[in-house]
């Protein structure tokens, strides 16, 4: 099992896109849930980033909705930065 923390920035831009749009809400939860499972699982498309966002990871929340996160391999932690549209977050 995985432990799931979550920054600021998180929390105000997932409230923010859940009010925006309330149908990620039961995809945004399978998508923690797999996480806190096992962030490997081949359904949450975890991948690393390169150039400015380099040393992070993305999760595919829905085909619009990206989550961007660090992973502490010998921890079993996940540490949840950001999540909204793809433009929003790569950009």
């Amino acid at each position: 099992m995985w432990r799931l923390g979550r920054s600021d920035t998180f929390v105000r831009t997932a409230r923010r896109l859940l009010r925006r749009d309330p149908k990620v809400v039961p995809r945004l939860a399978a998508a923690l849930e797999r996480l806190e499972a096992d962030p490997h699982d081949p359904r949450l498309r975890l991948h690393r980033l390169h150039g400015p966002l380099a040393g992070l990871w993305s999760v595919r929340v829905t085909y619009r909705v990206r989550l961007i996160l660090t992973v502490e391999e010998e921890r079993h932690e996940i540490i949840l930065l950001d999540i909204g549209t793809h433009d929003e977050v790569y950009d």
